[in-house]
C-alpha cells in the first residue's frame, strides 16, 4: 500500500527543494486548502442549509449573486486575512480590493486574487462548482499600504494558481511554476492527498466545450470554427462551471472556449479572477491559452480589476487548430 502525500506535506517537500519558495507563501497555500475544505462541506450541504438561490444583488461584474457566492467569498476572505500571511485579496464578487497589510503587524509580500465559487448557478440542480485562486508577489514595499497597481499584474506575473473542483469527488490542482499537481480530498483522514502527481494535458483530445447556446451571437470566425468541430464529429461538452469544463479538458485533452458576443464585446470572463489563474495552470500541464485574436492571455495587460478577456484554452493541437480562422 501506497503511503498517502498530504496537500501540507507535499507543500512543505516542495518548498524545501525550491530555493525561492518561503514558510510565507507555503503558509498561504495551506490556508486556501483549509478554506477549501469548508467550503466544500457547506456546498455539499446546500439544500439543507438553505443558501441556496439568488441573493438578489448583483456583482461587480454584473452577474447574479448566489447566497453561496457571498459565503465562500466571506470564508475564503477570512481565512486569508487570519492566516497572517496575506497582504491583501481581490475578489470576482467586490469592487475593490481589500488590504490587510494596515490590519495586521507583519509586512506581507503576497497577494491573493479569487473567484470563490465558479458557477455557482449551478448548485441548485447539484451540478459540479469550483473556486480558482491565483497568488501575485506585491509590486510595492511591504512596508507600504497596497496599491491598484499592486493586483494589476500580467498572468506571466503569478507566483501560483489553481482551482478546487467540488463534484463527485473533491479536487485542488495547483502549481507554483514547478508542473501541476492534482489533490483529491479524503473525508476519512480530513486531508486532500496527491491523486494526480505531474499532470498532463494529452497534446490533442476529441471534445469541445463551448455555450452553443450563443452560436449566433458569436463571431462568424468562431461560428466556422465550430462548423468544422460538428464536421469532424467532436463531441460538445458544456457544464456551465469554468473549472469544471477546463478539468475535463485538462484530462481528457481538447478545447474550451468562451468567445466574445454581442451582449459581452469584451469577453465574458474575468482576466484576474478565472483567465488567468486557468491559463498558468494549463499552461504549466503543457497546454496553451489564447485570447480571440491568437494573443497569449498571460501577457495581456490587465487595466481594472474586472477586466473582461475572451478566452480559448485546451490541448496544443486543438488550440492551434482555431488559429487558421483566427486571421
Amino acid at each position: 500500500m501506497n503511503n498517502r502525500v498530504t496537500l501540507d506535506e507535499f507543500i512543505v517537500h516542495s518548498q524545501m527543494n525550491q530555493d525561492n519558495a518561503s514558510g510565507e507563501f507555503s503558509g498561504l497555500l495551506r490556508h486556501i486548502g483549509i478554506a477549501a475544505k469548508i467550503v466544500n462541506r457547506i456546498v455539499n450541504k446546500a439544500g439543507l442549509m438553505d443558501i441556496i438561490g439568488l441573493d438578489g444583488n448583483t456583482n461587480s461584474s454584473g452577474d447574479a449573486v448566489q447566497k453561496l457566492d457571498i459565503y465562500a467569498n466571506e470564508l475564503m476572505i477570512e481565512y486569508l486575512k487570519n492566516s497572517g500571511q496575506c497582504a491583501g485579496v481581490a475578489s470576482e464578487e467586490l469592487d475593490e480590493f481589500i488590504s490587510f497589510s494596515n490590519k495586521i503587524p507583519q509586512k506581507n509580500k503576497y497577494l491573493v486574487v479569487i473567484d470563490p465559487l465558479d458557477g455557482s448557478s449551478n448548485i441548485d440542480v447539484n451540478i459540479s462548482v469550483g473556486t480558482i485562486f491565483g497568488i501575485y508577489k506585491r509590486l510595492t514595499s511591504e512596508s507600504e499600504l497596497l496599491q491598484l497597481e499592486d493586483f494589476l499584474q500580467p498572468g506571466i506575473e503569478l507566483v501560483a494558481a489553481g482551482y478546487v473542483l467540488y463534484g463527485t469527488s473533491t479536487m485542488l490542482v495547483y502549481t507554483s511554476g514547478y508542473g501541476v499537481n492534482g489533490f483529491t480530498y479524503d473525508r476519512g483522514i480530513g486531508e486532500f492527498c496527491l491523486s494526480h502527481r505531474d499532470m498532463k494535458i494529452p497534446p490533442s483530445g476529441n471534445h469541445y466545450s463551448i455555450n452553443q447556446g450563443y452560436f449566433r451571437q458569436f463571431d462568424t470566425r468562431i461560428q466556422d470554427y465550430l462548423n468544422k468541430c460538428a464536421d469532424e464529429n467532436m463531441m460538445l461538452r458544456y457544464i456551465g462551471s469554468m473549472v469544471a469544463d477546463v478539468h475535463r479538458t485538462l484530462c481528457l485533452g481538447g478545447i474550451f472556449l468562451y468567445p466574445k458576443t454581442k451582449k459581452n464585446p469584451e469577453g465574458k470572463l474575468r482576466m484576474l479572477y478565472e483567465c488567468n489563474p486557468m491559463s498558468f495552470v494549463v499552461e504549466q500541464a503543457g497546454g496553451i491559452c489564447i485570447d480571440e485574436h491568437g494573443k497569449r492571455i498571460m501577457e495581456l495587460p490587465v487595466q481594472t480589476l474586472h477586466q473582461r478577456s475572451s478566452i480559448i484554452i485546451g490541448s496544443v493541437e486543438n488550440v492551434n487548430s482555431i488559429l487558421p480562422f483566427l486571421n
